[in-house]
């Protein structure tokens, strides 16, 4: 995402450093729904899906110094200090991974106490798995209503910065796919690997580029157009899954769909 930043935009400063912190981070929640469409493997998933939340945590804030402060002065652009804490990262993690974890453990243990193991995959799961995709559409729907009029004033920049998120989500999507098959892997596996490799924090991104530079800043539009502009490409990006899947694995190699864990 640096590189393609760096091509793209580097007579819009604001602009790419909005991309290449959506770039920077890694994705801890979208990534399940996209998984579980493409019929991904959901413990590989949950697997990486938490190993993208502990190098967040620790690492975020030095990439961040890296790619934004430092790097830009090895092609002549001017970097820009960014102050965010670990903390602060954290926090952010928290919210998006932590709370829907725990919420999924309490449900879990408390309701299969209570009506048991049956009743909880029968009935319970398949009431609340449409909260994933409803509470992702209310996402999108907020994001086009806060920076809705301001897309519509600047399309050509929207276009600009649109050009290298297909790049990014296209390359990355493939070339880790078939890494994945090249290795071994089940399409189930390479999905989920592709996927994982393919989508991005957006709404870490957002904060932090709200948070250190305004929300009027070229920064913090940037990082709003990454999620409009992510959402139908990954699900584009499903429907090429699932031919892969057909194409190079068969169409007995992946189980029915399965249902969200309760969360």
């Amino acid at each position: 995402m640096f590189a393609l930043a760096v091509i793209f935009l580097r007579d819009t400063p604001e602009y790419m450093i909005g991309l290449i912190l959506i770039g920077l981070a890694r994705c801890i929640a979208m990534v399940i729904v996209w998984n579980e469409l493409a019929r991904g493997d959901t413990e590989y998933c949950a697997g990486l899906v938490a190993l993208n939340s502990v190098f967040q945590v620790l690492f975020f804030s030095v990439y961040a110094y890296v790619f934004i402060t430092v790097a830009p002065a090895w092609f002549g652009l001017q970097g820009v200090a960014v102050d965010i804490t670990i903390g602060e990262i954290a926090t952010s993690v928290f919210i998006y991974l932590g709370i829907p974890f725990l919420a999924g453990v309490l449900t879990r243990f408390s309701l299969i106490r209570l009506k048991g193991r049956a009743w909880y995959h029968a009935r319970f799961i398949p009431t609340i798995s449409p909260i994933t995709l409803v509470a992702l559409l209310f996402t999108i729907v907020v994001m086009f209503s806060l920076k809705g009029e301001t897309i519509v004033q600047l399309p050509f920049d929207v276009i600009r910065i649109a050009i290298p998120l297909l790049i990014y989500f296209v390359v990355m999507f493939v070339v880790s796919f078939f890494m994945g098959k090249a290795a071994g892997a089940t399409y189930s596996q390479s999905a989920t690997l592709s996927f994982t490799a393919a989508s991005n924090n957006f709404e870490l991104a957002i904060a932090v580029a709200v948070g250190t530079f305004g929300i009027n800043h070229g920064a913090a539009f940037a990082a709003v157009i990454g999620p409009l502009v992510e959402v139908p490409a990954l699900i584009g990006l499903v429907n090429v899954a699932l031919w892969f899947q057909r194409r190079y694995f068969g169409a007995a190699a992946v189980p029915a769909a399965r249902s969200l864990p309760g969360a």
